[in-house]
């Protein structure tokens, strides 16, 4: 389904240890109070908060860093069959989606008035879950959607029912959103976004690579498929497939790649509505925004100009009936997760099985949660957080955050290659920083949503259509700085330049992110280095273009930015030469801004951990220093595992490094090599002068 979203991520549910108290009985008689204590609470991961199970102390840390860290792990973990790849945050996910469900079933067993969250979240999940019903409507619902699509007599009428679609199950040629204007973030504005694709990326489409050469033919027949599902006669479905797939091969050529795509100053582009018409003919503008809602908007941001342009033209040259069959993919794709069994399966089939090697299709449950999640996140999370999110947590986590905080400001004014008033106003932008930790202080209204029991197709529509009406509605409005773009029951963070904010879900403070029962050195390198990572996002590549008020300005001098690509460029070429798969490399500069927030919120985090030690040394645990167990700490929050499909798919389509090799952006610090005693000749080893100090 749709979104007018920023953001989306994987969901799970926070934890908190309590403090067991000592049992009387008669064998054993109390202790005097005096000296009654409390038995000292215990982390989730093993004695101190660490797995060290998981480690493989037969490779040095020198030769290989992730396996000495996570090779016993990474060997004996088999990948569930419902999943692409396992770790760290797929395993909260997992506990979240379970915690989540009690939620829902309670929500969906006990009667609720008409029109209260509990209502709505319990008919909803019910809806999802009833596959007769589903099954008993068959496709009826679907050609319903289509209807609009195939009534079109002209490509006029075609582009006027693509914006009249954003707010139910439809394609999505020219999407976009509704985000702060980067240069004028006290205000609101559409950005529109280059789309169209029915796969994951250009690449898909053009390269010669053997293996996405063979996802591109496997792609024909399940669009046939998809079409004969939905109506399409099985006697030209295979040519109309292949149509489309050559519609979509236009688009891709112009397409920007993902790399262009993350040039903040390069896709801020301000077009008027006659601009669109002008610089990107061939499409009926006009039609497509007066149906999107958008008639009485003056003023849009056009992220991808020349691919806005050069899919007009692909439009224009395209019959009307692939375009209806492209539509009518598009559109069962969108739905097919409350249609009958056969299109679940089919979309699954190719976007599981085929692009990431996925054997076996999650539970209906685990849909059912996510469906619920993603239309009414906020209805859910209110009863969750006061459920798995207690204020002692919160204020642990708030306390963390200032520490790092300090930290970065620590480092930013001894930074030795930025410029005095570039360092001055760097600072002040930290200091402006607002962090949001847990959840929202205010929870969306949904008073305004229907959910009817028995119609999982329609509320999915309805909650879509919600969402998009929500959205339009900021246009003209102030900008609500209260807003979350995640759930409490994401297990991720983020950072929102325009807002200079950081932002932590509660899902994410939990083990092996976060335990207040473990090893400070443990919870620093874990969400600490987190936390940094976030902070350290405002001065990445991209993020530093902001300044403290959330503009997109041009407040570095010269000099700064030249310093500052020279280590860019470093960090880019060094990631550059990981090879996940043989002949496939990471793109660093796809994920530079990533690999930069990882070794800033290492640094930060570190500086952080031993400012927390007061001048004195860590205690050594179980054989392991104090800096020992902050590394070991970080390493462990990225324990991954892929399946080859998917790990193509994230080196092709990811701003992040896969997470199996976010761990050796350690070989940057000084003091990882002093507690590990890592040498020249050693693989791993970097030269004092070639270890990438942006920070």
């Amino acid at each position: 389904m749709k979104r007018l979203a920023i953001l989306a991520a994987s969901t799970a549910l926070a934890a908190c240890a309590t403090t067991p108290t000592p049992v009387e009985t008669a064998a054993a008689p109390a202790m005097p109070a005096e000296t009654a204590a409390a038995a000292p609470a215990k982390p989730e991961i093993g004695t101190f908060g660490l797995d060290v199970g998981g480690m493989d102390r037969s490779t040095a840390a020198g030769e290989d860093w992730v396996q000495f860290a996570n090779g016993t792990y990474a060997r004996t973990l088999e990948i569930p069959a419902d999943k692409a790849s396992y770790g760290m945050f797929n395993r909260l996910d997992e506990l979240s989606r379970e915690r989540t469900r009690e939620i829902i079933d309670a929500a969906a067993a006990a009667p609720a008035a008409a029109g209260t969250n509990a209502q709505k979240v319990g008919d909803f999940y019910k809806a999802f879950m009833d596959e007769a019903a589903i099954e008993g409507r068959g496709a009826a619902p679907l050609a319903e959607s289509l209807q609009p699509f195939q009534q079109a007599g002209s490509k006029s009428e075609f582009a006027r029912a693509l914006g009249d679609s954003l707010d139910g199950f439809g394609p999505a040629l020219f999407p976009f959103y509704i985000n702060q204007d980067a240069k004028a973030p006290d205000r609101y504005i559409p950005i529109f976004l280059q789309g169209g694709l029915g796969m994951p990326d250009r690449d898909y489409y053009l390269s010669k690579d053997a293996k996405l050469a063979d996802a591109r033919a496997k792609y024909v027949p399940h669009v046939a498929r998809m079409l004969a599902l939905s109506g399409v006669p099985q006697a030209r479905a295979t040519a109309a497939a292949q149509s489309v797939l050559d519609f979509e091969t236009k688009l891709a050529r112009v397409h920007w790649t993902r790399v262009e795509s993350r040039d903040d100053d390069k896709t801020y582009n301000k077009w008027s509505r006659a601009d669109f018409a002008r610089r990107a003919p061939g499409f009926d503008w006009n039609a497509y925004l007066t149906a999107a809602g958008l008639e009485q908007q003056g003023e849009f941001i056009a992220s991808q100009p020349s691919a806005f342009a050069g899919m007009a033209k692909a439009f224009a040259s395209t019959p009307l009936q692939t375009l209806k069959d492209w539509a009518t993919l598009h559109t069962a794709r969108d739905a097919a997760g409350v249609l009958p069994k056969a299109f679940t399966e089919e979309r699954f089939d190719f976007s599981g099985r085929t692009l990431q090697g996925t054997p076996e299709i999650e539970p209906r449950w685990k849909r059912g949660v996510n469906a619920v999640n993603g239309a009414i996140g906020e209805a859910v999370g209110e009863l969750y957080v006061s459920k798995h999110f207690p204020p002692e947590t919160k204020a642990k986590a708030d306390e963390l955050v200032k520490n790092i905080t300090a930290a970065m400001d620590r480092r930013l004014s001894n930074l030795p290659w930025m410029t005095p008033d570039t360092r001055t106003k760097a600072r002040a932008k930290l200091a402006s920083f607002r962090s949001k930790i847990g959840y929202p202080d205010k929870w969306i209204d949904y008073s305004a949503l229907t959910v009817t029991p028995g119609d999982a197709y329609g509320n999915v529509q309805r909650a879509t259509a919600f969402d998009y009406a929500r959205q339009l509605s900021k246009l003209g409005k102030p900008v609500d700085r209260d807003e979350w773009f995640m759930t409490p029951m994401t297990v991720n963070a983020y950072a929102n330049p325009t807002m200079n904010e950081i932002v932590f879900p509660a899902a994410i403070l939990q083990p092996p992110f976060f335990d207040p029962n473990a090893d400070d050195a443990i919870n620093y390198g874990g969400i600490g280095a987190v936390i940094g990572h976030e902070i350290s996002h405002h001065f990445d590549d991209q993020g530093r273009k902001y300044d403290p008020q959330g503009r997109l300005t041009d407040w570095w001098t010269t000099e700064d930015v030249r310093r500052f690509e020279v280590y860019a460029g470093q960090l880019a070429d060094q990631y550059s030469k990981y090879e996940p798969l043989q002949g496939q490399f990471i793109n660093g500069r796809l994920a530079l801004g990533e690999n930069i927030a990882d070794l800033a919120g290492l640094l930060v985090a570190h500086d952080a951990y031993r400012l927390s030690l007061g001048g004195k040394e860590a205690p050594v645990i179980e054989g392991f220093t104090g800096d020992q167990r902050f590394f070991l700490g970080h390493a462990q929050i990225w324990r991954t595992k892929y399946r080859e499909n998917a790990m193509r798919q994230q080196l092709v389509t990811g701003p992040h490094s896969p997470g199996n090799f976010r761990p050796y952006v350690a070989r940057n610090l000084d003091p990882w090599y002093q507690a590990f005693a890592v040498q020249p000749g050693q693989k791993l080893y970097l030269a004092p002068e070639q270890r990438v100090r942006v920070w």
